[in-house]
Order: structure tokens, then sequence, then C-alpha cells
């Protein structure tokens, strides 16, 4: 049996034969894992650490889709004098961040978890300042990608502690190796922006020549 839904709102249900094109629309099913819990799977990691992991890699996941998000944002509100390299860097940037995004949900999800995705959850877990929704200074906006940084940068390498304590190294080379390393990267670039030097040429006595 299959169901249809009418354009005046009703339901009408027919019989499927074998080998029908028909494909079953709004189909709805229960919650097969709950977020927060681990399937049992053949790691050799308790599932009381895995499930540690988890909690730690969902909250750096969540900032980290957020960061993502405010670096596509700032890559299309970029203005001034330095416009066209920052749009770039903050592409490549982006572009990076959604790498580790894909690297740590998929590590959930090795570790036996469920791994955040629906923006809605990755606002109720997120510690990343809201931005405003509209445009600020380019020096706020670049100050805000750091602070966005610093938050994760400091989450990630307790994580990374914390879980070799428990003898996840798989879990702590993805922190140690990809966000850290990456993050730290990208902050000091994105600090460099934001050193007060000239466009021009100066004199020995620090005077535009």
């Amino acid at each position: 049996m299959w169901s249809t839904h009418t354009p005046g709102g009703s339901v009408t249900t027919s019989n499927r034969t074998t080998g029908s094109s028909q494909p079953w629309f709004h189909q709805h099913g229960t919650e097969l894992q709950r977020f927060g819990t681990v399937r049992l799977l053949p790691l050799g990691l308790p599932a009381d650490t895995r499930r540690y992991a988890c909690q730690r890699l969902n909250r750096l996941l969540a900032d980290s889709q957020i960061l993502h998000a405010l670096y596509k944002k700032h890559h299309w509100l970029m203005r001034g004098a330095t416009f066209y390299a920052l749009h770039l860097m903050l592409d490549k940037h982006a572009g990076e961040q959604l790498e580790l995004v894909d690297q740590l949900a998929e590590r959930v999800q090795t570790l036996g978890g469920v791994a955040v995705g629906d923006p809605r959850h990755v606002a109720e877990l997120t510690r990343i300042d809201r931005a405003p929704d509209g445009v600020e200074a380019v020096p706020a906006m670049l100050s805000r990608l750091l602070e966005a940084h610093e938050t994760i940068l400091i989450d990630a390498r307790d994580a990374a502690v914390r879980v070799v304590e428990f003898g996840d190294d798989g879990t702590n080379d993805l922190l140690v190796s990809g966000v850290i390393r990456t993050g730290e990267l990208q902050a000091w670039f994105l600090a460099e922006h934001l050193v007060d030097t000239p466009l021009v040429r100066i004199d020995n006595d620090g005077e535009p020549v």
C-alpha cells in the first residue's frame, strides 16, 4: 500500500505493485540512535571513552561549523583597500574549515556516535558568539574570526590531552594534526592583517614619502 497527498490535502491509499516506480513520499520513522549515545563497534576502545570523545568532538564540530559560516559571510561582505586579498584568503580558509568539519563528523561516526549536523542543533551547542546580521568594519570581522579560532584552539588542546589519557590516539591525531595546526596557521594569517602598517613608502622619520 502507498499513500499520496492530493492538492486538497486529503490522503488516498492505493495498492503498490511489485516493481512499481512510484516513489514513497512523506516517510517518517522512529529515531534509530539518540544523539549522545554510541554504538558497539570493534575498535578496542571502551564505550565510555568513545562517548566522551564524541562529546568533545561534537562541541568542536559545532564551533567549526559556525567558524566556517563566519568565514563565508565575511568573504562575501569584505570591502576596502584589501578587499581582493582578504576575499580570496577568507574563502580559502572557509574551504579548509569545511574539510575539518567533515573530518570531525566522520570521526564521531567512526567512534559509533552521532555527529551534529542540523544548523539549529549546532546553534544550541556552539560557544561562539553570534555575529550581527549586518556588516561590521573589516578589523571587527577579522577580530571576530580570531576570537572564534581561539575558542576552538583552547578547547581542542584540552580535548587532545584528555582523549590521550583514555587511549584514544586517533582522536588526538585529528585534533592536533587537523584542528590545532590548521587553526594556528589561519589565525596567524588573520592576525597579520591587523598590523597597522602604511601602504606607502616611509622615510627615516616614519613619514610617508
